[in-house]
């Protein structure tokens, strides 16, 4: 891809949970002078609900619809915004397209799965579909080819940093 970071497209960071998302999304934001937006927390400020509260009330549908609603909204109101989406988002066929439409940059950070699961298990951060590594593992596996759509990969290991990470993106672009 040949794109300079400074042009006028958003950039969506997706990948697994615990791969990095949030953290190198947070720094890749900073190091270009945009604004971070973390889809998750902006579901929650909005809603005043949690992804897993919304899940484990109205069902993992309804959380869909919720957050492709406030992807259109940050991908139509932010910027030129680093969007950390959550480990789903990206494996619905209509946010992908969301991003597609609004000229978005789609970035994979692919982290193994035992480096994912090994960050799961380090924060206190509950998710609701990492309950248990068996479960976990299959969804990792079922994503893979779905990230693998992105527009950029960025392979992920233990040894890199975030600041590391965020360059070999925007070098990437």
């Amino acid at each position: 891809m040949n794109l300079n970071p400074n042009t006028h497209s958003a950039l969506c960071i997706t990948g697994f949970m615990g791969a990095g998302k949030t953290t190198i999304a947070r720094v890749l934001a900073e190091e270009l002078a945009r604004p971070f937006i973390d889809l998750d927390r902006f579901i929650h400020t909005r809603t005043h609900r949690t992804s897993q509260q919304i899940i484990d009330t109205d069902g993992e549908a309804m959380f869909r619809r919720i957050e492709t609603e406030n992807l259109r909204r940050v991908l139509d109101e932010a910027t030129l915004p680093v969007v950390a989406l959550g480990g789903g988002a990206w494996t619905i066929e209509a946010n992908r397209a969301l991003i597609a439409a609004r000229g978005a940059v789609s970035v994979w950070l692919d982290a193994s799965f035992d480096l994912c699961w090994e960050r799961i298990h380090r924060t206190a951060r509950t998710r609701p579909f990492a309950r248990d590594r068996a479960a976990a593992e299959k969804l990792f596996l079922n994503r893979q080819t779905l990230y693998r759509l992105a527009a950029l990969h960025i392979p992920v290991t233990e040894n890199d940093d975030a600041a590391h990470i965020a360059h070999r993106i925007i070098t990437a672009l």
